[in-house]
């Protein structure tokens, strides 16, 4: 009879950061490494979240639940959906922005893990999302909730900011997460510096996270959820290019909006940090 672990043999990290700033390229990257298992967002962070929701005190049953088992039942559901990579011994690499916000949960179930968080300008984050969108002119995408939100350039990069929306959720958790006690486990990987530089990107994550390095092929990447993108009804959102390259361009938001958000990049600065970033000043040092 096979039976649940309530444990993790592998390995395990953890991709998180900000959305269009590179977390499915380098997914795409380290899932090369036949020792990695890596991918786009998983459905684990949600499920933890359930878990926890299932474990508070608005379950009267959860005064039965013991500290030791609270944690166990969070285990149990890394340990479970990634059966297959246990018992291939893989280091796992789970993707979600959340876990920025789950760094003291996160590190007491892996004491060992490490979170790479991708990061980029908001306002090229902007503009990427915003390109998507006028891509799929004839599609609503299901990132906004209302005719409101979708109607201009301005009400749409302004919902997605918000708190609880895709940008403003997965910024204000990497700002706390940078400026956390438990800093010193994050890597901040620049966008910019991995398109330009992905092999000494590479080089320095494996360096972080104590893995020996890896010939990657950085001309022939491979990486597609269209199905996923479909569901959301933003086609491409998912889709990685053939090669790691840079492609500058001219932004399409209007320049105050492009301003405005260009002012945000708080990683720049780690005076008030412990955290480990990549970017083409620390590399230059």
């Amino acid at each position: 009879m096979n039976t649940l672990a309530v444990s993790l043999s592998s390995p395990i990290h953890l991709i998180s950061g900000l959305p269009r700033a590179g977390s499915t390229v380098l997914a795409a990257l380290l899932r090369q490494n036949p020792r990695f298992h890596a991918g786009m967002t998983s459905p684990v962070g949600g499920l933890v979240n359930r878990m926890l929701d299932a474990m508070s005190e608005e379950n009267e049953f959860s005064v039965f639940i013991s500290p030791e088992q609270r944690q166990d039942l969070i285990l149990s559901i890394f340990s479970a959906y990634y059966q297959q990579q246990i018992a291939e011994n893989k280091v796992i690499f789970d993707t979600n922005r959340l876990w920025c916000s789950k760094l003291p949960l996160i590190c007491q179930l892996f004491p060992e893990a490490k979170v790479i968080c991708c990061v980029r300008n908001v306002a090229w984050v902007m503009d990427s999302l915003e390109r998507l969108v006028r891509r799929n002119a004839f599609e609503i995408s299901r990132m906004f909730r209302n005719r409101a939100e979708i109607s201009t350039v301005y009400s749409r990069t302004e919902a997605l900011s918000q708190g609880n929306r895709l940008v403003g959720f997965a910024y204000n958790a990497l700002k706390e997460a940078f400026y956390s006690e438990q800093a010193d486990r994050l890597l901040l990987v620049d966008y910019e510096f991995l398109a330009i530089a992905p092999e000494q990107t590479l080089s320095l994550i494996y360096q972080f996270i104590g893995e020996e390095p890896f010939n990657h092929d950085l001309e022939s990447i491979e990486y597609e959820e269209p199905e996923f993108d479909r569901k959301l009804r933003t086609e491409g959102l998912h889709t990685v290019r053939s090669r790691v390259e840079f492609k500058p361009r001219r932004s399409i938001l209007p320049p105050d909006l492009f301003e405005r958000f260009s002012q945000l990049s708080f990683w720049t600065d780690t005076t008030n940090s412990v955290a480990n970033v990549i970017n083409f000043k620390t590399s230059s040092k």
